[in-house]
């Protein structure tokens, strides 16, 4: 009597599929992902900076850097913390600076000039965290068109997307 191949199909079958409900985007052990962190001012935060520091675009198109605790809340900037934001397009960038703006831990880091005319923009932010220390590159978009989702600017979703 031969075997049966029914169950050597519904092995493979679900051998398949496996990896397909794994990489939905949840842990199917009880555990979600982390969901992305959110500032003060609902921007983006940029976990590659010690303390993390909250990116957010002011209505005149300044970038506003708020430094933010592992909760979220604004925290001082650090001594000697430099940073400069390279965006617009490439063949001729525009290069904003900052400037300090308010006292202890509501101090925050406000760009001298706005930003460049544009709805999506390469950015390349150069920080030091302290005099002496190694520069941090992060590159990004600062795409400003609304998500359809969390009606956010694209550069600060939160959606999973």
């Amino acid at each position: 009597m031969k075997p049966s191949i029914l169950p050597r199909i519904l092995a493979l079958v679900l051998a398949c599929a496996a990896p397909a409900f794994a990489a939905d985007g949840h842990d199917h052990a009880g555990h979600s992902h982390a969901a992305k962190i959110t500032g003060p001012n609902k921007g983006r935060v940029l976990t590659e900076l010690e303390p993390h520091a909250e990116f957010f675009v002011t209505t005149d198109r300044k970038v506003r850097l708020t430094f933010v605790d592992d909760a979220g809340k604004p925290v001082a900037i650090p001594a000697g913390f430099t940073a400069t934001l390279v965006t617009g397009d490439r063949a001729k960038p525009t290069t904003l600076q900052f400037a300090a703006e308010g006292e202890g831990a509501g101090a925050t880091l406000l760009s001298t000039a706005a930003l460049p005319e544009g709805q999506n923009l390469p950015a390349i932010l150069r920080a030091t965290p302290e005099a002496g220390a190694k520069p941090v590159t992060i590159r990004f978009q600062i795409n400003l068109a609304n998500c359809g989702e969390c009606s956010r600017p694209e550069y600060a979703c939160t959606c999973a997307h």
